[in-house]
């Protein structure tokens, strides 16, 4: 292959902005299909965006011969059904987080993968904003000494603006997303933490609906000891009042420090007493640089930027977090 043809199932509110533009826009690629249940809307999404081709089957457009790469874009209770039907038809997948249901799940999907010896990569993109590279390198450069411990507190209202809206909310729903808000936020900045940090050596958390509002657990809590020594505790609250939102993650190191929001565009370094601020402009889709590495790792040009087996080990946390 010397171009990625997408295909996209599932395209609902998260590809309008967030990385459907992106497929046309980056190296090597080119989005070609796409597929909604509601052939009305698949239809519409490809007049608006300027895709040749709409489908309301999903197996109709992996076996579509113009297609060479499939983008799941649905709920995640479909994912390893149709990632599982991708790979066997030979086609690479990309796969939006949180990767499935469970790490069980998520193992058959990573399995599926290398038995088929078909790429799958799993949409933990804010491994490619460069905000967060940055504060890799900072980390991996002892810019702030050896690293202590980090700290996570996800504080929003019920009514959060970070939460993607849709018709039915299926946020909400665990059957359909695995669990509440915490699924569709927490693997983000679970990810993140095993992107600056590496392997886990021991994982604890709790969990609890205090509000009852929905089916969902509402209130999370989890602490990760990593091989290296660092410490992580996070906490997830989703309903606080609106004046006290916060999304705020802190790495104490033995020299300063470093603060940042997962959903944010800066972070302060905190050293011998001085701050400096450093903003990034944030991409007009915010998954344009993840897509380009996965094309690349598709053409064999490059890595794999997040793979099944890294998807496996965010679910494995998110269901120890939740269990």
């Amino acid at each position: 292959m010397s171009t990625i043809n997408w295909g996209i199932i599932g395209c609902g509110d998260v590809t309008e902005k967030k990385s459907g533009p992106a497929f046309n826009k980056v190296n090597h690629s080119r989005l070609v299909a796409v597929m909604r249940r509601d052939p009305v809307k698949a239809e519409d999404y490809a007049r608006r965006h300027g895709v040749p081709k709409w489908h309301s089957d999903a197996t109709e457009l992996i076996n579509d011969p113009e297609v060479n790469a499939i983008y799941i874009a649905t709920p995640p209770d479909s994912h390893e059904q149709y990632t599982l039907e991708a790979l066997r038809a030979g086609k690479p997948v990309y796969v939006e987080k949180p990767m499935t249901l469970s790490r069980e799940s998520a193992e058959v999907m990573a399995r599926a993968a290398a038995e088929t010896n078909v790429k799958l990569t799993v949409a933990h993109y804010r491994r490619g904003l460069p905000l967060f590279n940055k504060v890799k390198e900072l980390i991996d450069g002892k810019k702030i000494g050896d690293i202590r411990y980090a700290d996570l507190h996800m504080l929003q209202h019920a009514e959060s603006d970070l939460i993607t809206k849709t018709d039915d909310n299926w946020r909400l729903n665990p059957a359909i997303s695995g669990g509440g808000l915490f699924h569709d936020l927490a693997p983000h900045q679970l990810d993140l933490m095993l992107f600056f940090f590496g392997k886990v050596k021991d994982a604890r958390g709790c969990s609890l609906n205090q509000a009852q509002r929905y089916p969902a657990d509402d209130l999370v809590s989890g602490s990760l000891l990593f091989e290296n020594g660092v410490v992580f505790k996070g906490l997830w609250c989703f309903n606080v009042p609106k004046e006290e939102r916060l999304d705020q993650c802190t790495i104490m190191g033995s020299e300063g420090k470093i603060s940042f929001s997962v959903f944010g565009n800066h972070y302060i370094l905190t050293k011998n007493g001085h701050e400096e601020r450093i903003e990034f402009e944030l991409p007009e889709n915010i998954q344009a640089p993840f897509i380009q590495q996965v094309v690349n790792y598709f053409l064999d040009k490059g890595p794999n930027p997040c793979s099944a087996e890294t998807g496996v080990e965010v679910m494995t946390l998110l269901d120890t977090f939740t269990s």
